[in-house]
């Protein structure tokens, strides 16, 4: 990155802009205080424990996160969404608003606010159908479906959003800590692998949730590269249609353009090696926020190059 911002200050002006992503993170912070507040509250006046011995904290669980138990369910329909802007602890709320933040960047970059809203809500509601199916198909789950096993956290939706983000711009580098530049593809198959293998060691309905987020994920980016409308809002069933992408207008394939000479090649060179050197000075100036789409894409060209 070549911005002279230091992370607080870009951090602080990411929020300043009220972009679609900011207020989905806002959400699920103000959703994680008030949860907690009323669960302070429960604790103190003794109210929020019930006549089968369920403290505060699980009771407040028990009417928003998803449970395993089909029947449950069937009783509380709306934790299909809730869930997922439930989180557990101060820790998870962190590291899934740090994932969040940093694939919806990414994924804001190529794509619209209301793609990014569908994948995470969609990609939300896919994780938590796979965990309800796994749980009641899977013999080995019987007994967490007895006790009604609950399902809570945006992880599945904030896999749907890093996955659908590394199917569309597989090659995009992204820096870490240590291990230094990675494709991003490669970060979302590390993701992936880690929940296959760790599905037998603990929080099963957890991991089985992640995969069906990154199902989602890949399968909105690929329905869409492949000609299908993907029609998705929040607050209505989805609809798609199978219709191919309109056509193009017909174009020769035996015409030839007529060749550069070396003239205009060279000249053509110059021109955008003036535009990257512009792009540069702009981002050491502003910022890479301050790019134009345009902008953003010739860069990005330009580096794969």
């Amino acid at each position: 990155m070549y911005a002279n911002n230091s992370p607080i200050e870009e951090i602080k002006t990411f929020f300043k802009q009220g972009s679609l992503l900011s207020r989905l993170i806002l959400i699920n912070v103000a959703i994680f205080i008030l949860a907690n507040i009323i669960n302070l509250f429960f604790w103190l006046t003794q109210s929020g424990i019930d006549p089968a011995g369920r403290d505060s904290s699980s009771l407040f669980i028990s009417w928003f996160a998803l449970p395993s138990n089909v029947s449950e369910f069937s009783l509380k329909p709306w934790t299909l969404f809730t869930y997922m802007f439930l989180q557990e602890n101060f820790f998870h709320l962190f590291f899934n608003m740090v994932m969040l933040y940093f694939g919806g960047r990414i994924f804001s970059e190529y794509l619209n606010s209301a793609k990014l809203l569908s994948v995470y809500v969609w990609g939300g509601v896919f994780g938590a159908l796979l965990f309800v199916f796994t749980y009641n198909f899977f013999p080995v789950f019987q007994r967490e479906v007895l006790f009604s096993v609950p399902l809570l956290g945006s992880s599945a939706a904030v896999i749907a959003i890093l996955v659908a983000i590394a199917t569309h711009v597989p090659n995009y580098y992204v820096t870490l800590m240590i291990i230094g530049r990675v494709r991003l593809k490669h970060l979302a198959i590390f993701f992936i692998i880690i929940d296959i293998l760790s599905i037998q060691r603990g929080n099963a309905g957890g991991h089985i949730s992640h995969l069906g987020g990154a199902i989602w994920g890949f399968a909105y980016i690929w329905l869409t590269k492949n000609g299908f409308a993907m029609n998705w809002n929040f607050f209505k069933m989805p609809k798609i249609s199978f219709g191919r992408k309109p056509r193009k207008a017909y174009t020769n394939p035996n015409y030839q353009k007529r060749p550069l000479t070396d003239e205009e090649y060279n000249n053509a060179k110059i021109k955008q090696q003036k535009d990257i050197d512009f792009i540069l000075e702009k981002i050491s100036k502003s910022g890479y926020s301050s790019l134009t789409s345009k902008e953003k894409e010739l860069l990005f060209k330009s580096s794969n190059k």
